[in-house]
């Protein structure tokens, strides 16, 4: 596999926002279950969920009643409603969640689609204050639908151009993220990270964020895509529910690859990951002294 094989035809997915309700999984996932039927009948493919969308964000909840308030990993019942959502309109979810396995505590996202939760993708670069509570994820995640293979990262993930580069040299053609942005400096933030993923890989890059509380934070909302060129395709509000729809196009990909070869020019150069550098010393001669 290169990251240069086309995709075919068109996909269109989508990225849904909406309050979620702390600890409380059945409620959330009837939130889920009645989104992806929206985002059905607007003709996705694929539907994106925030981080924890299914669980709510607060982590000592989750931490004091992981059998209740995460999902179990093993397998959860309390997912039926979306297996049969999505089962219904033929699309394939991915959900966040905290997910509890093994005695162990993982921000994750699941993706389901009509015969179960095919996979499940952990968060590899926990934020500072998530460490005391989750476990770190071993492998990041290649999702494959129709010819169009999808790289899952969670919030902070999004934040390490290395992460968004390992899925595009693994062939993806977009970079698929539920987060939690907050207001004061989420936005800037996250108008900054994503255009850059997306333009320095040539790929579509596509965020699910938070609307209202979640935990201790203001979320800010703004749920979008971008294409291939770093310019935004699609834009949700900065509160309230809202699917965001848009259409992954192999001729906008191709041609952002041919107008920006970064991502064939470091291809090419595989072999060295870590380019050689060489250091020097310089000094400059004291003020007021020459030779």
């Amino acid at each position: 596999m290169t990251p240069f094989t086309t995709p075919s035809r068109p996909l269109r997915i989508a990225a849904a926002q909406a309050p979620v309700a702390p600890g409380d999984i059945p409620a959330n996932v009837a939130t889920v279950a009645r989104l992806i039927g929206a985002a059905a009948r607007g003709g996705a493919r694929v539907v994106v969920f925030a981080e924890k969308f299914l669980t709510g964000y607060e982590p000592e909840l989750i931490r004091a009643e992981p059998e209740r308030c995460a999902v179990n990993g093993v397998g959860d019942p309390r997912l039926d409603p979306v297996v049969a959502a999505c089962r219904e309109g033929g699309v394939v979810a991915v959900v966040g969640a905290a997910v509890y396995d093994g005695g162990e505590l993982f921000v994750s996202a699941l993706v389901v689609d009509g015969g179960g939760v095919r996979a499940r993708y952990d968060k590899q670069t926990l934020f500072r204050a998530e460490r005391e509570v989750y476990r770190h994820g071993a492998a990041g995640l290649t999702l494959d639908v129709d010819e169009w293979r999808l790289g899952l990262g969670i919030c902070y993930d999004s934040g390490f151009p290395e992460h968004a580069r390992a899925a595009a040299l693994d062939g993806c053609h977009a970079y698929v993220v539920g987060a939690l942005f907050g207001v004061g400096g989420g936005y800037h933030e996250s108008r900054i990270w994503f255009p850059a993923r997306a333009f320095d890989n040539t790929v579509y890059a596509v965020l699910a964020n938070h609307v209202g509380r979640a935990g201790e934070w203001e979320t800010c909302g703004g749920t979008a895509v971008w294409g291939p060129d770093g310019r935004v395709v699609a834009e949700a509000g900065a509160d309230g529910e809202e699917i965001v729809l848009a259409d992954l196009d192999p001729a906008a990909l191709h041609a952002a690859r041919e107008a920006e070869p970064m991502l064939r020019d470091l291809w090419e150069r595989r072999d060295t990951a870590v380019l050689p550098r060489r250091a020097v010393r310089a000094s400059a001669a004291p003020p007021g002294r020459i030779g």
